[in-house]
This record gives C-alpha cells, sequence and structure tokens, in this order.
C-alpha cells in the first residue's frame, strides 16, 4: 500500500482562477500521484495547466472547509510556477504534470516536483486534527458509504475532539456534522 499524504492542491484554469481542494496525495518514488474523481474542476483544470501546488498544513479548517463549500482562502504567487498556494501554508511543493494514466473514474496525475518551500515551523501533533482529517474523507465519501459505517466512524472521531479539540477544529468538526445532516436529510 502507497503512502498518502493529505494536502490541500491548488490549480488554474486557462483563465488563471485558482481552485483549492483537499487531496491525499499519493507517493510514487521521488513523484506525487494526484488522482481526481470524475467531473471535477481539478481534472478540468488540469487539462488547461499541467501544473498544481502541494500546500501542507495543518490548519483542518481549510480541509473542512474546502468539503463544505469554504474555498475561499488567502492564496499567494507561487515561486517557479503561475498556480498560487495558500498563503498559510507551513510548506509547499510546486508540482508539474510528467504523465496521464487515464481512467473512467480516477484519471491518475504523477507530477514532479519542481520546487519546495517551507514557511513556518508545525507545531506539533493533536488527536482533535487527526479526527478532523478523517472526518473530511469520510465526508467526502458520503454517497459511497452505508448510513451505519458514516455513524459508527462520527462516534469513534467524537472521542478525539471531545478530549483533545481546540477552537479551529472544533468549528471545522461542526462544518463536518451539518454536512453529514444535510446528506442524511437528503435521504
Amino acid at each position: 500500500m502507497p503512502m498518502i499524504r493529505e494536502a490541500i492542491v491548488t490549480t488554474v484554469n486557462a483563465k488563471g482562477e485558482a481552485h483549492v481542494a483537499p487531496f491525499g496525495l499519493i507517493a510514487s518514488g521521488k513523484h506525487w500521484v494526484i488522482a481526481p474523481f470524475r467531473p471535477s474542476k481539478t481534472l478540468d483544470n488540469f487539462s488547461d495547466v499541467p501544473y498544481a501546488v502541494a500546500n501542507f498544513t495543518d490548519d483542518v479548517l481549510i480541509f473542512a472547509g474546502c468539503l463544505t463549500g469554504r474555498r475561499e482562502w488567502p492564496l499567494v504567487a507561487s515561486s517557479r510556477i503561475r498556480v498560487p498556494r495558500l498563503a498559510d501554508a507551513l510548506a509547499h511543493a510546486e508540482l508539474a504534470v510528467e504523465e496521464v494514466a487515464d481512467d473512467p473514474v480516477r484519471p491518475r496525475f504523477t507530477c514532479s516536483v519542481i520546487h519546495e518551500e517551507t514557511h513556518a515551523p508545525f507545531g506539533g501533533f493533536n488527536r482533535a486534527k487527526a479526527a478532523v482529517i478523517e472526518g473530511c474523507i469520510l465526508v467526502s465519501r458520503l454517497g459511497m458509504l452505508p448510513r451505519q459505517k458514516i455513524e459508527q466512524e462520527v462516534a469513534y472521531l467524537q472521542i478525539a475532539i471531545d478530549k483533545t479539540a481546540g477552537v479551529r477544529e472544533l468549528e471545522a468538526w461542526s462544518w463536518l456534522l451539518d454536512a453529514i445532516k444535510a446528506h442524511e436529510a437528503r435521504g
């Protein structure tokens, strides 16, 4: 099983309009693989501009926000490519698409790292942050999972939230719970 690193990926379309989305980057040697579902803006953007930025952040509010319709996060110019990066990223990697493996569900874009920078120190682990990330993955798959599985996962993750969450983790978690409730209400 390959290592997957959770990141916020920024891409741009032909007009230069940025799109911000959470992704699990798949390690493949010295490359990262990005596998967006069809249809998606990230997939469309890769067709226009074959570059991306992997933003490494411990701010789970950004992950939860992107999954709950809050995609407006401060961006700044990257160093070597025209795709912007998150202003508050702890680090970022500028990526160039080298290979595309087409797939009817999730094409795979193998990207080389053309530049990396560190912007701020990593402040350490927090179990609530990990729970929010797992909650984000759960929310991204609501249409694929049975209700009982969702309820079990939320109950388990709630333990870490209750024991270790700070203000930002609590807000992110509430956004995710609202998304789950809205999904359940739609039936």
